[in-house]
C-alpha cells in the first residue's frame, strides 16, 4: 500500500524535520514546542491558557477518541498554537462529544500533525531542551523547507516574554460556577463564605470551580490590577491564577501589586505562574527549565507531611529553590528533579503550589488546597 502523501511538516530550528498528515486548519505557525504525558484531557490542554506561545506534542497515542464539548473548555478557544499526535484522530465515541477534534480545532485556526513518531520526538525534546518550530498544514503537500526551518529560528522564545497579558481577561467578572458532579454537572454557588479576588495571568475555568466549591464568592480581575484595585472589594483572601510566558516578565507589573497586597495580612494562594509571582514578590528568583513539566502524572512530595500526591503540571519555568529568602519555607518538590513545587510564609497564611490542584479530568489528590485556603480565611475572620 503506497502511503499517503504527507500534508504536514515540522521543522525544527536545528533543520530536523516531521512529517505527517495535517488535520485541524491549514497554514503556518511558529512557537516552542514541548511534550504532555497526559493520557486524558487534551481539550483543557489545548484551552488552557498556559499553553500560549507553544506546540503540544501529546505522547499518548488515543487523541480526539472522545471529541470536544463546550463544557470541557478552559477558556474560550484553543490558546496553544498547535499539537502533534502519533495516530489521526478517529471518530468521536462519546456521549458528551459535540463535534470531532479536527473540525473543532478547523474551526478556531489550530494547526494540528498526525502520523509523527512522537517517542522520537519527546526525546529530542528532552536530551536537548524544548525547542523552537514552525508546523505547517498545506493539504497539497508542497512545501518551503528553508522558509519553514527560517521560521523556526526567528522564534523570539518564551523568555523575557510577558504573555499574561494577552491571555487575560479585559475587564472584571464575577464567578460562581461550581465543579461538575453527576448528574447535575455545574451548579451555582448560592451560599458563598468568603469573598476572593483572582487575578487572571491566564486563569483556568476549573480553578476558579474549586474556589467557588469551597465557599467562594468570586470577582476576576485582569493581570494588570493594582493592589488598591485588588483591596477596593475588601477580600477575604487573594488568589494569583496560572498563566503563560516569562514570569519575571510579568512580574514587572504583577509582583509590585502583590508585595503591596501582601503588607495588607490577608490570606493569599497562588497556582503556577501565580506561585512563581509569589516568589518573586518575595525576594527569590525563577529560572527557565529544560523542557518543562506537562502532565497528569507527575509526583510531588509534601516536605512537611511526608506525603507523595501525583499532580497535573504544565509549566516551563521554576521557582529557584536555592533563592528563597529566610522565612519562607519549600513546602513541595518533584520526585523528578527534585524542582522546587511549593512555598509557604512562615507565620501568614501565604501559599503557592507549581502545580495544578484543581485538574480536571484529574488527578484531584491535591484539592485540599483549596479547603486549606477556605479555612486560611475563615480563621482571619474569627
Amino acid at each position: 500500500m503506497t502511503p499517503a502523501k504527507p500534508t504536514a511538516c515540522l521543522a525544527l530550528a536545528d533543520g530536523t524535520l516531521f512529517y505527517g498528515q495535517g488535520f485541524g486548519a491549514t497554514g503556518q505557525t511558529q512557537a516552542e514546542l514541548c511534550f504532555n504525558t497526559a493520557m486524558t484531557g487534551y481539550q483543557e490542554i489545548m484551552t488552557d491558557p498556559s499553553y500560549a506561545g507553544q506546540i503540544v506534542t501529546f505522547t499518548f497515542p488515543h487523541i480526539g477518541n472522545v471529541g470536544v464539548n463546550p463544557e470541557d473548555d478552559e477558556t474560550g478557544d484553543p490558546v496553544a498554537s498547535g499539537m502533534v499526535v502519533k495516530w489521526m484522530p478517529t471518530d468521536p465515541s462519546n456521549w458528551r462529544a459535540a463535534e470531532g477534534l479536527s473540525g473543532w480545532l478547523a474551526s478556531r485556526g489550530r494547526i494540528a500533525i498526525g502520523g509523527v513518531d512522537t517517542r522520537r520526538l519527546t526525546r529530542a525534546i528532552r536530551q536537548a531542551g524544548a525547542p523552537h518550530v514552525a508546523l505547517a498544514h498545506n493539504p497539497d503537500g508542497v512545501f518551503d523547507i528553508e522558509a519553514l526551518v527560517a521560521s523556526a529560528r526567528d522564534f523570539a522564545g518564551l523568555e523575557g516574554m510577558d504573555l499574561a497579558k494577552d491571555v487575560t481577561c479585559a475587564q472584571s467578572y464575577r464567578w460562581n460556577e461550581k465543579r461538575w458532579a453527576w448528574p447535575e454537572g455545574y451548579t451555582p454557588q448560592d451560599d458563598p463564605k468568603f469573598k476572593v479576588v483572582a487575578v487572571d495571568y491566564g486563569a483556568k475555568r476549573n480553578i476558579l470551580r474549586c474556589l467557588a466549591s469551597a465557599g467562594c464568592d468570586v470577582t476576576v480581575l485582569p493581570a494588570s490590577a493594582t493592589a488598591d484595585e485588588v483591596m477596593a472589594h475588601e477580600p477575604d483572601g487573594v488568589f494569583l491564577s496560572n498563566g503563560p510566558g516569562d514570569p519575571a516578565a510579568t512580574g514587572e507589573y504583577a509582583v509590585p501589586m502583590i508585595k503591596d497586597v501582601l503588607d495588607k495580612d490577608v490570606p493569599v494562594f497562588g497556582i503556577c505562574l501565580g506561585h512563581q509571582m509569589l516568589a518573586l514578590a518575595l525576594g527569590a528568583k525563577t529560572i527557565k527549565m529544560n523542557h518543562g513539566h506537562h502532565g497528569a502524572n507527575h509526583p510531588v512530595k509534601d516536605l512537611e507531611t511526608g506525603k507523595v500526591e501525583i499532580t497535573s503540571m504544565n509549566h516551563g519555568f521554576a521557582v529557584d529553590a536555592q533563592t528563597l529568602p529566610a522565612g519562607v519555607v519549600e513546602t513541595h518538590t518533584s520526585l523528578f528533579d527534585g524542582s522546587n513545587c511549593g512555598i509557604r510564609v512562615e507565620g501568614k497564611p501565604v501559599y503557592s503550589v507549581q502545580y495544578h490542584p484543581e485538574a480536571s479530568p484529574g488527578p484531584q489528590d491535591s484539592y485540599y488546597l483549596f479547603e486549606r485556603f477556605a479555612e486560611a480565611m475563615a480563621a482571619r475572620a474569627s
